[in-house]
């Protein structure tokens, strides 16, 4: 999964990424007016698969990993966002769109006031009028091309005029794609544009130490839309701190847990996806699926040849193999059920796919 960290000038995307990814790249006040990311692969904290791993003692442990991606470059303040800046964020499965919430006279507003609501919605303007500058180019072209082509293509070209033709008054009204109930194939008919405003978005509120939440107030409430806030400065430090210290400071801001935890979580939420795991003496590893994949597709995911050669899947819930104590002894009790390939895979199964090729 590949998540875009977005936001206005000096909304502290950087610093966000660092708490994010225990990275050290120094967050910077003044744009350079270059396109610039930076990239980490992050493994998804999961204390199921940690528990497996005790458990079973293999030979190694694999744990899920999502990528963020740090977009930065020209302010979108600046006017229009370039063709590489968008693209670079089109090519994310969803964007981490960051608010600033917090006040600092060193780190001055591109704006000259923090306003959060605000902010938050010049973005969204910014990818809606992008997504509604594409929809209307391809609808001239379609327009001239429609009548040409094969009758497979003609029917093709109309049906998406037709869909196009759905979604630009939404657009034209100032609300995202996202905010459209779409079925399969239309889903299907608009992958190639790569929608900004149709991406799912976690709003990160980027608040002071000692701020107050405003996310249940400034969260839009539109599908694929999520939002929470974080001590943005105080998570970095959290996260470049030795565990210990940093458990000092989590007590004493009365911190649950880290950001990554919550951030993470709240991307899985937003995907709408689960894990399953896989579970032997030489591995123990997470696998990421979306809500509502049957078993063959997970056997997809864990390699081709297990889907095309499936027979069987034995499946049991991960904390039920915990308390059993190994899968010979869950087999041994019957603890191991059998299912076919029309299995809905449910968040912390324990698979062993049986397959033959």
């Amino acid at each position: 999964m590949d998540l875009g960290i977005v936001g206005l000038p000096n909304s502290g995307k950087t610093t966000i990424f660092n708490a994010l990814t225990r990275g050290q790249i120094e967050p910077t006040t003044y744009a350079s007016g270059r396109v610039e990311v930076h990239t980490a692969v992050v493994d998804v904290p999961d204390p199921r698969l940690d528990m497996l791993a005790q458990l079973i003692r293999p030979q190694k442990v694999t744990h899920a990993q999502i990528t963020y991606h740090d977009i930065a470059g020209v302010g979108i303040t600046q006017g229009t966002p370039s063709p590489q800046l968008l693209n670079l964020i089109a090519a994310n499965d969803a964007l981490v769109h960051v608010v600033r919430c917090f006040t600092n006279p060193a780190v001055p507003h591109p704006l000259g006031t923090v306003n959060p609501a605000r902010d938050r919605q010049r973005l969204d303007e910014e990818f809606i009028l992008s997504d509604l500058a594409i929809v209307e180019s391809r609808l001239e072209r379609l327009a001239k091309q429609k009548y040409k082509g094969t009758p497979q293509e003609r029917e093709r070209m109309a049906k998406e005029e037709a869909l196009l033709q759905k979604l630009h008054p939404i657009l034209a009204a100032g609300h995202p794609l996202r905010t459209v109930s779409l079925s399969a194939e239309e889903i299907h008919l608009l992958r190639g544009y790569a929608f900004l405003s149709l991406k799912p978005q976690l709003i990160i509120f980027n608040i002071d130490d000692d701020g107050d939440d405003p996310s249940e107030e400034l969260t839009p409430q539109w599908p694929h839309t999520r939002g929470l806030a974080l001590r943005g400065r105080l998570e970095m430090e959290l996260a470049q701190m030795p565990p210990e210290e940093a458990a000092e400071f989590m007590a004493m801001f009365d911190i649950q847990e880290l950001g990554l935890n919550r951030v993470v979580r709240a991307s899985y939420e937003l995907m709408d996806l689960i894990s399953f795991f896989t579970v032997s003496e030489k591995e123990v590893r997470a696998w990421t699926l979306r809500r509502g994949s049957t078993a063959l597709e997970a056997a997809d995911t864990i390699h081709s040849d297990m889907a095309r050669g499936f027979i069987r899947a034995e499946v049991i819930r991960w904390d039920e193999l915990v308390r059993i104590g190994s899968l010979a002894e869950a087999r041994k009790q019957g603890a191991l059920r059998l299912e076919g390939k029309d299995y809905i895979v449910q968040d912390g199964d324990v698979l062993y796919i049986r397959f033959n090729v």
